[in-house]
């Protein structure tokens, strides 16, 4: 793997006091400042034809990760033979490529659309405009690896996949939901893979730098969205700030299951039995556990947005995503505790 520049796990732009137009203005600034300096493109930053990108049967860097993954810490999983365990990780990690780049689809079409309402002068029309160009990017990252990986895999649950069209809609008709909606979709691949990283895992390298180009620009894409958030929702309607917090763990909720779990297909394919399934998504220890830890960084930002109040608490909890706010953006999730 051979590249041109530092790939950082992760990036935090310059933080100015929030609440004011000004200070939102210079983060937007910043932003888009460093989507020039400190850009990626997979085929350049990633020796794809490199003999140790080479993927082969039988590499058991593809076995999940037994501390990291839902799949792989369960028992069921862990019993398995070699060879199929191996088969399960490939096919789960090219699922999860998939599932990035139909979301990271409807994210594109999302922000073009939110920046085609823009006024003149406006500096948000640089920022989304630098982040769907860096989104394509990601696209085309991560359908070469599906593609090398050789899984045929079809990414998101098909109700979510005939929504594909819809979901875009919401950037411009109701901009916040859609934003709930981009971290719904960014934070929980993120987590995981920042876990990887951190934990050290030993990953295929295809894998492992697939992840370092997307966690690196990804830390912007979603610095953006909890700017924006904080420095649009606190000015709306006191009746809408109310709707607002209660689709927000709504959004957040749906959007995780359909990323982070597998569709029917992953059970079919695996002869995986229902309710071992239901045990990795969502009803075991570990797996409630992941559920809980993905959305820290979120609910410190409904606490930032005025969002959490006793009735919002409520609908987080009783959908198992409640838990204690991160202290920091990306707090390590063993820092947490």
């Amino acid at each position: 793997m051979t590249s041109t520049q530092p790939r950082p796990i992760a990036y935090e732009p310059p933080v100015a006091k929030v609440g004011t137009e000004l200070d939102y203005d210079q983060v937007i600034e910043d932003l888009s400042t460093a989507s020039v300096d400190r850009n990626f493109d997979p085929y350049i930053h990633i020796a794809w034809d490199a003999p140790e990108m080479a993927i082969v049967p039988n590499d058991p860097r593809w076995i999940l990760d037994p501390e990291v993954d839902p799949v792989g810490k369960h028992p069921w999983y862990k019993n398995l033979p070699e060879e199929k365990k191996i088969r399960i990780g490939m096919w789960r990690q090219a699922n999860v490529a998939k599932v990035g780049l139909q979301f990271e689809s409807i994210l594109i079409r999302g922000l073009l659309q939110y920046a085609s309402k823009l006024p003149n002068g406006d500096k948000r029309f640089r920022y989304v405009t630098h982040e769907s160009k860096e989104e394509c990017q990601h696209t085309l990252m991560f359908q070469e690896m599906v593609n090398r990986v050789g899984m045929d895999v079809p990414g998101m649950p098909r109700p979510l996949r005939l929504l594909d069209p819809i979901i875009p809609l919401f950037s411009t008709l109701w901009p916040s939901v859609f934003f709930f909606g981009v971290l719904a979709g960014e934070e929980p691949i993120d987590h995981l893979q920042k876990d990887f990283l951190r934990a050290g895992a030993n990953v295929h390298p295809v894998m492992a730098a697939v992840m370092e180009l997307h966690v690196a620009e990804e830390a912007r894409h979603i610095s953006f969205a909890h700017h924006h958030l904080r420095a649009t929702v606190p000015t709306r309607s006191l009746p809408t700030r109310m709707a607002l917090s209660l689709a927000m763990p709504v959004v957040m909720r749906v959007l995780c299951s359909a990323i982070a779990r597998p569709p029917k297909a992953f059970r079919e394919e695996f002869d995986v039995p229902v309710d071992v399934f239901k045990e990795m998504f969502w009803k075991s220890d570990d797996s409630k556990a992941f559920l809980s830890n993905v959305f820290g960084d979120v609910r410190m930002l409904a606490e930032q947005c005025g969002l959490m109040n006793p009735v919002s608490r409520r609908i987080w909890k009783a959908l198992g995503i409640d838990g204690r706010s991160s202290r920091y953006r990306s707090e390590p999730t063993y820092e947490a505790f």
